[in-house]
């Protein structure tokens, strides 16, 4: 009886220091391991329950349906792993978390990044049309984070058409559509033409899916080769 009381108490003791430990390092509460010996050591870890976060408690996600999860994991897994391990670490990203309708302030989000945690936040139900994408796109705002004094806002602004003006914020907007235009014109989507941020991260997370060409585009061609000089001074290695 007593060994069992101690075998009890051991699973017990063993199981809070697990979830402690991640909320130690990536402020998330309800989580639980999902996969951390990956090629590029990226740690994947799932919400057991859902959680709330922000000073506000603003930001939601729900557990996920696991079922749903299993299959989710491995579109994220094969599309992350096109990163290397050095990458990573330059930009800043270790952690990946898995959850069902992530949303801020009631509004619906596809990722929420952190560079500072070193964290990406991923909703496994976003769109599936767009799913593959969004995950680059959010990659790409850890970059951008990380790196703002390369990836320079008022160069990017110079490339567009002069009478062209950005919005203040992504949602102080009704450009949100994710569909690649047939004709560009100097963006690859509705929401590219949102903020500067977002344009950079639709150009980024078109050149990570393959089969996107611009021939005849002079402005995309010059924000493709903004985008590609400069991740080549985070990473000379790195590759499209």
């Amino acid at each position: 009886m007593n060994l069992f009381r101690l075998i009890l108490l051991f699973f017990i003791f063993t199981s809070s220091l697990k979830a402690n430990t991640i909320y130690d390092l990536i402020r998330i509460p309800n989580l639980e391991i999902y996969e951390i010996n990956t090629e590029n050591k990226l740690k994947y870890f799932y919400a057991l329950n859902s959680f709330r976060l922000g000073v506000q408690k603003n930001i939601v996600c729900l557990k996920p349906d696991k079922k749903i999860l299993d299959e989710k994991y491995k579109i994220i897994y094969k599309n992350l792993n096109k990163y290397s391990y050095n990458f990573l670490k330059t930009i800043n990203l270790k952690y990946v978390v898995m959850c069902e309708n992530l949303s801020i302030s009631g509004i619906n989000t596809a990722g929420i990044p952190d560079h500072v945690m070193k964290t990406l936040i991923l909703d496994i139900k976003f769109d599936k049309k767009y799913f593959e994408r969004t995950i680059h796109h959010e990659v790409f705002h850890i970059i951008n984070d990380s790196y703002k004094e390369i990836f320079n806002y008022n160069t990017w602004i110079r490339l567009n058409n002069e009478r062209f003006k950005y919005a203040e914020c992504s949602t102080c907007t009704e450009k949100l559509g994710l569909d690649t235009y047939k004709k560009t014109n100097g963006f690859f989507t509705e929401y590219s033409q949102s903020t500067v941020s977002e344009d950079m991260a639709e150009v980024f997370s078109h050149l990570m899916i393959k089969g996107i060409k611009v021939t005849d585009d002079a402005i995309l061609k010059k924000k493709i080769y903004f985008i590609k000089t400069n991740l080549l001074k985070i990473d000379d290695s790195f590759k499209f």
